[in-house]
């Protein structure tokens, strides 16, 4: 089973560029998450006949959101949306099905916003509530967690380390939350299969930050260590454009 997941910074904007018709005709996902797909389904028209469609748009317009597709013929068993108090429900932040085997949860985390005023939220709500989720779910199946977490974990997770300390998506508090969900046992993906791989997921639209590849690594499929034997490979697609982030991907022995 090959998962997909991406940041589209706009479903809108990548259907009119072709790039996700492109990228699904190309890489033939069984399931694809997408996040910050800043649109309800009513105001998008997708033709996507071979795949179910599950949503979780935000309450405020071109803001936010979640979406996941599933082939035809992989049974969803259940849905959950905005299943945890993490503060932010009305954001479209978390979307998780239930598969016969596994739970699938993609997340949008919050940003902690260039002046940090989101970071209280993030240490103290959300990372904590994320988590809680997770184990939850854990308790009854093993987990697959993917999506954009907002936050580059280590030095070797982003071009300039030294200039960002104390900025959104490097501070201490926000990197915390990732050592906490490895500490619970669940398992960094792509850092397990490529530790030393210095490869980034998100650029800035600023100062050719992709062409010079000035990146960022905050995408990322999180598995429960009962997955570990079952996981083949993950990987980074650079070379597939359309956001300012580009998708990862996962291969799993999955029924």
């Amino acid at each position: 089973m090959k998962i997909y997941s991406w940041n589209v910074n706009g479903l809108r904007a990548v259907l009119r560029k072709g790039t996700l018709q492109d990228f699904i005709t190309k890489e033939h996902p069984d399931i694809l998450c997408l996040q910050e797909i800043k649109a309800k389904p009513s105001q998008v028209l997708i033709d996507l006949p071979d795949y179910q469609e599950f949503w979780n748009p935000a309450v405020r317009p071109g803001y936010s959101g979640t979406a996941i597709f599933v082939k035809q013929g992989i049974n969803v068993k259940s849905v959950f949306i905005n299943n945890t108090n993490s503060g932010v429900n009305s954001e479209g932040r978390i979307l998780t099905l239930e598969f016969q085997n596994f739970f699938l949860v993609n997340v949008y985390t919050p940003n902690s916003k260039p002046d940090l005023s989101r970071l209280k939220l993030r240490e103290k709500i959300w990372d904590p509530t994320f988590l809680k989720h997770l184990q939850q779910l854990e308790n009854i199946k093993p987990v697959i967690a993917c999506g954009d977490f907002n936050v580059a974990h280590t030095e070797i997770d982003l071009a300039r380390p030294k200039q960002n300390t104390k900025n959104a998506g490097f501070t201490i508090q926000e990197r915390q939350g990732i050592n906490n969900l490895l500490q619970a046992s669940f398992l960094d993906t792509f850092r397990y299969l490529h530790p030393h791989t210095q490869r980034y997921t998100w650029w800035s639209y600023l100062g050719n930050a992709r062409i010079n590849n000035v990146g960022w690594r905050i995408d990322y499929f999180f598995i429960s260590n009962s997955l570990k034997t079952q996981l083949k490979s993950a990987e980074i697609h650079e070379n597939i454009f359309g956001s300012d982030h580009c998708p990862i991907s996962i291969e799993m022995e999955l029924s």
